[in-house]
């Protein structure tokens, strides 16, 4: 075993103590990044070329800063996107919302869909859709000026010349699309007022415009996709919106009939919670 294998175990432990849910896998990554290797090629690196970086690496995870404000790198499908201070970092859940998202786009008999992402942030659900999604025209939408700066780098380097980033507010973003759009899709913050994450990578990380939804159940910014939804999508467009496990049967009820919405779905992410809800404008 080389200097750096026995230096991430000590990693590990540590990490483990502090409370750090995927302990070896932290120490691996940030061993990695410092090196300058794949986490699969750590044991190549010579003893002399360890580098005491990592232990500043591993104190910041063990204070419980994110593993992706270390690295600068969050893993969201197939990509790699630059994270930091200021914009929220992707989660696994909401993997699940884009590839609900992507398998419908894949799905429809039109040539280059048009598709937007309300409240982007780092941009991991629009450039998942531009990636996957053979021609489709993406629009991403981020009014936070530091999430934007993220947003942008990652359209830069992910982007495949087909998503438009735009700086404005999700209530009335894009007029000049209304009733084009195929597929409307969100992760907006809905977190009620009051209530705090049990993370601290969450709650004492994550910008709280990204977490912490308006009104007094946190639903207002769900509220507004659904306005806009309606307003943007083509008749038998597809809106799909991310929430809290508990809010399912709340936000499903936004999407009610009377409001021009038929097919409306509570669906589930990997672990079986209510993640998502999906609905169908109604068709002319």
């Amino acid at each position: 075993m080389t200097f750096l294998l026995d230096e991430i175990a000590l990693a590990t432990a540590r990490l483990a103590e502090a409370g750090v849910p995927s302990p070896r896998t932290d120490a691996e990554e940030i061993a990695a990044f410092v090196h300058g290797v794949p986490r699969g090629m750590l044991h190549t690196v010579k003893d002399a070329d360890f580098d005491a970086r990592f232990w500043e690496g591993v104190a910041r995870r063990e204070a419980r800063e994110p593993l992706q404000h270390i690295t600068g790198r969050a893993y969201f499908r197939y990509l790699s996107l630059e994270v930091g201070p200021g914009v929220f970092v992707p989660r696994p859940e909401t993997e699940v919302v884009a590839g609900w998202a992507i398998d419908r786009l894949q799905e429809m008999d039109v040539a280059s869909p048009v598709v937007v992402d309300l409240g982007t942030g780092s941009g991991a659900i629009a450039l998942s859709i531009a990636q996957e999604v053979a021609l489709a025209q993406v629009h991403a939408v981020e009014i936070d000026p530091v999430a934007y700066g993220w947003a942008k780098r990652n359209v830069l380097e992910h982007g495949q010349g087909r998503t438009t980033l735009h700086p404005e507010d999700l209530t009335d973003c894009l007029p000049e699309l209304n009733g084009q759009v195929d597929l409307v899709v969100s992760n907006p913050p809905y977190i009620p007022p009051g209530a705090v994450p049990r993370d601290p990578e969450v709650r004492d990380y994550d910008p709280s415009r990204a977490l912490y939804g308006s009104g007094e159940d946190g639903l207002d910014e769900v509220r507004a996709v659904e306005r806009t939804a309606r307003r943007l999508l083509r008749p038998g467009g597809f809106v799909v919106v991310e929430h809290a496990d508990l809010q399912g049967n709340a936000v499903y009820w936004l999407f009610s009939e009377e409001k021009g919405w038929r097919d409306v779905r509570l669906r589930q992410d990997l672990t079986g919670r209510d993640r998502f809800v999906t609905a169908r404008l109604t068709q002319d």
